[in-house]
């Protein structure tokens, strides 16, 4: 089972590396206005989780600058995934609110919808 899951990661990851997304394309200021805002948004993920890669690809075609922690290989980042959304599960999307909380956001669909609503781009 370790041999199927390696070789399976591998090739997603390939895959993923081959047809990697254009991002679109903002004028300098416009990008850094998207940049600040997306600067409280952090993406809790596994390398070659199919689901992860689905969720970073929507952030590239979006062109956002959005933190990403894995939390298979940093034990720092899974024990902030666990304390804070409860769960050990990926993707999630850590948002904080500007009152200072965060909401941790689960499942692929619903953080890419997220992310097209609040900043207007379809993914």
């Amino acid at each position: 089972m370790v041999i199927v899951r390696a070789i399976l990661g591998s090739l997603i990851l390939f895959f993923d590396w081959v047809f990697t997304p254009r991002g679109i394309k903002r004028d300098m200021d416009a990008q850094k206005q998207l940049d600040a805002q997306t600067s409280g948004l952090t993406l809790y993920q596994y390398k070659a989780c199919p689901f992860c890669v689905k969720v970073r690809r929507a952030i590239k075609r979006q062109s956002l600058a959005i933190e990403t922690r894995d939390a298979k290989r940093c034990d720092t980042a899974r024990g902030e995934l666990v304390a804070g959304g409860g769960r050990l599960k990926v993707p999630c999307l850590r948002i904080e609110e500007a009152s200072g909380e965060s909401r941790w956001m689960y499942e692929s669909g619903d953080i890419i919808r997220y992310l097209e609503g609040r900043f207007g781009q379809v993914a």
